[in-house]
């Protein structure tokens, strides 16, 4: 079992004292100081002066809840979970110093500490625009929010004290993330799960980017019912490659343009906001607040810019014919086109080439036993795959996917598809076989600082073009509007919990 907690405040999934915290502030800030404004949909007061290292009160609070939230999770683990992520505030020795000395009791517990700092000033900026749209300004006035942070963050930096020689002669494992990984300092790292957390975050970027998924166009097997295989493209499937392929191309242009309208709202706030970025107090406080949070989004005359304008884009199939087929229309100059072995369909062993009535005829146990068990079920013969088996073989495409810096389209089959939208949806593993993912639909995945955005497309073959559909109702997936980022757009993947999907199944 692996604990992560974070240096800096980010915030991420899993054990989260944000709900307590919240509580514990409308207590203090009650009778210490009048908040500038509250939230007008929920009870908390947010006020950086629950956040000041001087309030005696706040920070005895602080301290009990981050505490409290920290047996959460060791419950958790304890009941068999593997990671779990302690997300607070931990930028103090004396803070960091309590959850190494609660852990000499839970032998079978390894802790490692992520802290990020950042010193880029344009960064920096933008994580302040960001942090007034996260849940902890939810109701309140943008301006209010960003002078309550801005206060926030010089509480920050008074606090904080980076990790370093004060943790290490406790032998502890800590990983420094600088810039958005632009440098990465590990220390200690010890064990397969800390080390695959590393190479996770030295990996991962928040570029401007879009992850396309879609079956491949409908083949000759599809028309008979035949699973596996490797056939070529039915009439309707290649009408699908060639509408998939005018579509892909005006969808760059569209992104692009949304990418460049973005930096301008962001640029119209960095230049109207008063602040240059050199009051290094600020800058140095700001670094250790979410920097995994950060978006990176650019002015729109940089060179970082143009270069997301014109931007490199990759189209990924298996190595079957269906899905080779799907991408013959795109252009080789403009797209790079990779055949990838790992994005093959499930492999049915000795059912290959059966349809699935054949098999519930002639092998009704086994179809018995995978109807009852989807995800852990191997097809009986050699080289027979489950859902499991999928799962360990997309890891490196998934490491990737998060680590390229531009837009991919990957062309595969149902459940290549049902796993890579199981990952970015945070949909369980357990009702990944259940997901209905027919043919001729796009779903368009572009991560963003708070979870990932989803839109889905569907063809029409009497028009020969595609059009979007509700996401929510395909996927199931019900999106709070408390996470929306913005008023005019649609909202941002929620968490597990919070899914229809999950609640239904």
């Amino acid at each position: 079992m692996s604990v992560s907690s974070n240096g800096d405040g980010n915030e991420c999934s899993g054990c989260s004292n944000s709900n307590s915290r919240a509580a514990a502030a409308n207590e203090v800030t009650s009778t210490t100081h009048r908040p500038p404004q509250s939230c007008n949909r929920c009870d908390t007061l947010h006020s950086s002066v629950f956040f000041d290292p001087d309030n005696k009160k706040a920070k005895q609070i602080r301290e009990q809840v981050a505490m409290d939230v920290f047996e959460d999770l060791l419950r958790w683990l304890q009941a068999g979970g593997q990671i779990a992520i302690h997300d607070a505030t931990n930028s103090t020795i004396e803070r960091r110093n309590a959850l190494i000395n609660r852990l000499k009791t839970e032998a079978d517990v390894n802790l490692l500490f992520v802290e990020s700092i950042c010193t880029d000033k344009d960064i920096i900026n933008r994580n302040i625009k960001l942090k007034t749209q996260s849940p902890d300004y939810i109701g309140i006035d943008p301006e209010v929010a960003e002078a309550d942070f801005r206060a926030r963050l010089r509480n920050y930096e008074r606090a904080y004290r980076t990790i370093g020689s004060a943790e290490e002669k406790f032998e502890v494992q800590y990983c420094k993330i600088i810039d958005v990984g632009k440098k990465v300092i590990a220390y200690n790292i010890q064990g397969f799960l800390e080390s695959q957390v590393v190479f996770y975050l030295m990996n991962m970027n928040l570029e401007p980017r879009v992850i396309y998924i879609t079956r491949h166009g409908e083949s000759e097997d599809n028309l008979t019912g035949h699973i596996g295989g490797d056939t070529s493209l039915a009439p309707n499937g290649t009408r699908y490659a060639a509408a998939l392929a005018r579509f892909i191309d005006r969808r760059r242009l569209e992104f692009a343009s949304e990418v460049e309208e973005q930096n301008q709202r962001l640029a119209h706030f960095m230049m109207g906001n008063g602040s240059s970025g050199n009051n290094s107090e600020l800058e140095s406080a700001a670094s250790q607040e979410s920097n995994a949070s950060n978006s990176t989004r650019y002015p729109p005359e940089s060179p970082a810019m143009q270069r997301h304008v014109q931007p490199d884009f990759e189209i990924w199939t298996s190595m079957l014919k269906r899905t080779m087929e799907t991408a013959e229309h795109f252009d080789p100059e403009r797209y790079r086109i990779k055949n990838i072995r790992s994005l093959n369909e499930i492999y049915a062993g000795k059912f290959e080439g059966m349809t699935y009535e054949e098999i519930a005829r002639n092998y009704p146990e086994e179809y018995e036993a995978r109807q009852l068990d989807k995800f852990f079920y191997r097809y009986p013969g050699i080289g027979g795959e489950s859902y499991a088996d999928v799962v360990l073989r997309l890891q490196q495409v998934i490491v990737e996917l998060e680590r390229i810096r531009h837009s991919v389209l990957i062309v595969t089959h149902r459940a290549m598809a049902r796993t890579l939208l199981s990952y970015f949806m945070d949909i369980p593993t357990t009702h990944m076989p259940e997901m209905d993912l027919p043919l001729e639909y796009v779903y368009a995945c572009e991560p963003r600082p708070f979870g990932n955005f989803l839109r889905v497309w569907k063809y029409n073959k009497h028009i020969d073009d595609f059009e979007e559909v509700d996401s929510a109702s395909v996927l199931k997936i019900r999106y709070p509007k408390a996470l929306l980022p913005d008023q005019a757009t649609a909202t941002l993947l929620p968490s597990p919990a919070e899914t229809a999907y999950s609640s239904k199944h």
